[in-house]
């Protein structure tokens, strides 16, 4: 698998990680060169042959006066029969490494995390994780998903705890210390059952609240459930793009 081959969109969070950056994957795609070059198995020549590089290239970019732009990262790729995989340390593609979403048996993990990492990260991988939550994969399954296009990549369920402001606007369907199972594939508006509202998690600028939503013109109206708590406007108009309705809490469940 080389960068054009689409995994640049696979490994976005593997590359913009801590530590593992381009410049990272340039450097290990160094180091290997010159292994294989201190074997025999390669020349700057025949890298420089291959890849459609001038033999100066070469010997700037094993010298490290020269990075490699991503498309000459690809190139260097193909041309050496590699992946972005064989450049990576495998303890750190350990720990990025997405989380599965499907598991064997009836019962599902699924990963319990913090409330920005649910707003911002699109695929949820296991240095996110605080800690696993079990699910009848019945249960899953019998929820419904409504995943515009932009979605169906993410990774669909993810559990947050409650924040306490949360339990207080939203008692008493929303108790201290609730586990949220929040659906990140639906984030219509429109009622999901006639028996009960929405409720839904939503990021505001530098925040995530738990609420029912309306939306009023460029507006999301957050509601709250105890009359005691007051109701608040989201601009998502606003200069923060990320303002909206991360997903619909699709299951409660207080840990005892």
């Amino acid at each position: 698998m080389t960068v054009s081959d689409g995994a640049i969109v696979r490994l976005s969070f593997l590359l913009y990680a801590p530590h593992m950056g381009f410049s990272s994957l340039s450097e290990a795609l160094r180091r290997e060169v010159l292994r294989r070059i201190d074997t025999g198995d390669l020349t700057g020549t025949e890298l420089a042959r291959r890849v459609g590089f001038t033999q100066a290239h070469v010997s700037n970019f094993l010298n490290r006066k020269r990075g490699l732009k991503l498309s000459a990262l690809d190139r260097a790729l193909r041309a050496l029969d590699l992946t972005i995989y064989d450049l990576l340390d495998p303890a750190e593609v350990g720990r990025y490494a997405a989380v599965p979403e499907s598991q064997a048996g009836d019962w599902v993990d699924v990963p319990l995390v913090a409330m920005d990492v649910a707003a911002a990260a699109p695929i949820i991988t296991e240095g996110h994780v605080r800690e696993r939550a079990k699910y009848r994969r019945a249960t899953l399954e019998r929820i419904h998903a409504d995943a515009p296009a932009t979605r169906k990549s993410w990774t669909r369920f993810v559990v947050v705890q409650a924040a306490a402001g949360d339990a207080d606007a939203m008692w008493p369907r929303i108790t201290p210390g609730a586990q949220l199972l929040v659906d990140r594939h639906w984030i219509a508006l429109r009622p999901y059952s006639r028996e009960r509202r929405n409720i839904y998690l939503v990021h505001r600028k530098d925040a995530n609240v738990v609420r029912y939503v309306e939306a009023v013109d460029e507006r999301l109206i957050l509601r709250p459930h105890s009359a005691d708590a007051h109701a608040e406007i989201v601009d998502v108009a606003e200069a923060d793009s990320r303002s909206g309705i991360v997903g619909r809490v699709a299951g409660i469940s207080v840990e005892l």
